[in-house]
């Protein structure tokens, strides 16, 4: 028959202990991570696309810019809001147009290497946004500059009008975005 020792209750206890502790360790972990994820996807939303086109693929006729005289502002382009992309360029929500209807593109405005946004408060109703999506080219006229809800993507709908959606955050209010619509010049 097997003899329960000091020791080896010990020896014993330590082990559960230590499973136990595991265990509610990597749960914790996991719920945590998770929560954060649930906390920020509305902070994330510019960054679930992963769609990317590196720019080296891109022809040298494969054209993809934005430009507001305004605030001397001319950038490229790429597909997808992902953090990757943002550093470097401006992005295209993925779920937008191109072309025809509503074309919507997001930017930081502060604190990345890149900031092409960062002026964007400063375009006012009436000022020009030059849109070029390789052989097409547009003229756009700003409606609106407004601050939005960070959960308000109704300006990013599709539309049978012509408009272009510039997306920023606003500093300190992580809830709220900055929104500059226009519509095609005629």
């Amino acid at each position: 028959m097997f003899k329960f020792t000091r020791a080896g209750v010990n020896l014993i206890s330590f082990i559960i202990t230590t499973i136990i502790f595991s265990i509610i360790q990597i749960t914790l972990y996991q719920y945590v991570n998770g929560v954060k994820l649930n906390v920020n996807i509305t902070e994330n939303i510019m960054e679930k696309q992963d769609v990317c086109v590196p720019i080296e693929t891109l022809k040298t006729d494969d054209i993809w810019q934005l430009e507001i005289e305004e605030i001397k502002l001319k950038a490229d382009i790429v597909e997808g809001t992902s953090k990757e992309i943002l550093e470097d360029k401006i992005g295209h929500f993925t779920e937008t147009q191109t072309e025809n209807g509503n074309i919507g593109l997001a930017a930081h405005n502060r604190g990345y290497k890149v900031n092409y946004f960062s002026n964007l408060k400063k375009v006012k109703e009436d000022d020009e946004i030059i849109y070029q999506y390789q052989d097409y080219k547009k003229t756009y006229v700003v409606t609106k500059n407004i601050v939005i809800k960070d959960i308000d993507w109704s300006y990013l709908q599709n539309s049978k009008e012509n408009k272009i959606t510039l997306i920023t955050c606003i500093e300190n209010e992580p809830n709220y975005r900055r929104c500059v619509q226009g519509i095609e010049k005629k």
